[in-house]
């Protein structure tokens, strides 16, 4: 039986999950938290409430914790993540082996995400994986020949902030980034900037039909529109194609892995962004690398976070 425990900017988990014969994973018990309504300064002895009730009487045989970083992975320590205002230097690894005495595994959520599509989802068999988050930002979780890369001080992955163009949506510190044209929020920063220049001309797009509208943008909204068959939310997603082709092309050259996972928007929106990145990709990487490549969508999406923490305490 294992414990993981999800802490995002909006919500916390903490699951109980048991590992099968096969290497199957089962969620057997959760409990949700609103991040908001968590004191930074007594989480830990929150969490350890919860995963109390959840394991009453058994042997807990490892803990996961997936986070958004900046952590210091290998002494198990939550470093001011911007999301997390207020949890500076937890030493969350420590308290929890501490307290129940046993394996604690604190990983990103990029790299956690990346553990449970390789060890259960869209990557079980390969040995050379990168996973991208393509949600709210964008980031890589990567596993070479067989184990998980975090780099020197735990900062591998940080794809979002390659820059792609000299201008462009701004993410990750950057305009032209990765993150700031491949991302829920880049997406929306598109669309907008679109919308906006539309209005100053007199005319209207399908997913903004006033200025009422510009704050309600979103991947989501341009999607939508794009999926009727209007072009103006079509070519949003063009942009997006060839920017996330150009990108991974660029770790496909890098890195030559067996297979890339794409998570949130790309597993909801292929159908507007395959076609195009294709074409990019077949332009810009190298041949004999993009032929043993797959590029697929995430098989996990609403209980990817679940996964992650618990894959994260299966990497020991």
């Amino acid at each position: 039986m294992i414990i993981g425990i999800d802490i995002g900017g909006t919500k916390c988990a903490v699951i109980k999950g048991n590992l099968g014969k096969n290497n199957e994973i089962e969620i057997t018990g959760k409990i949700k938290i609103d991040t908001k309504t968590i004191d930074p300064n007594s989480a830990l002895k929150l969490f350890c409430e919860k995963i109390d009730f959840l394991a009453k009487d058994e042997k807990i045989d490892a803990i996961g914790v997936s986070c958004g970083g900046p952590l210091d992975e290998k002494r198990g320590v939550i470093m001011s993540p911007p999301n997390l205002p207020g949890w500076d230097n937890i030493e969350i690894k420590k308290f929890l082996e501490n307290r129940y005495g046993v394996n604690v595994m604190v990983r990103n959520d990029a790299n956690a995400c990346a553990l449970a599509e390789w060890k259960f989802g869209a990557a079980k068999g390969f040995s050379n994986v990168i996973f991208l988050t393509f949600g709210t930002g964008m980031g890589a979780g990567l596993i070479l020949d067989g184990r998980l890369y975090s780099g020197t001080n735990g900062m591998a992955g940080e794809v979002g902030h390659i820059r792609l163009s000299p201008d462009g949506p701004w993410g990750f510190g950057k305009n032209g980034s990765f993150e700031g044209f491949c991302s829920g929020g880049g997406i929306a920063k598109l669309g907008k900037a679109a919308a906006v220049e539309a209005l100053k001309n007199g005319k209207t797009l399908s997913y903004c039909k006033s200025a009422d509208d510009l704050d309600k943008i979103s991947a989501k909204s341009i999607a939508e529109s794009a999926n009727q068959g209007f072009d103006d939310a079509k070519e949003i997603y063009r942009i997006c194609a060839k920017k996330l082709g150009l990108g991974l092309s660029i770790l496909i050259d890098i890195l030559n892995p067996e297979i890339i996972v794409i998570g949130s928007v790309f597993k909801r929106a292929a159908n507007l962004l395959k076609d195009e990145m294709e074409n990019v990709l077949k332009n810009e990487a190298l041949s004999y690398s993009l032929n043993v490549c797959k590029i697929v969508p995430a098989k996990f999406d609403e209980n990817l976070g679940d996964l992650a923490a618990l894959a994260a305490a299966l990497d020991k």
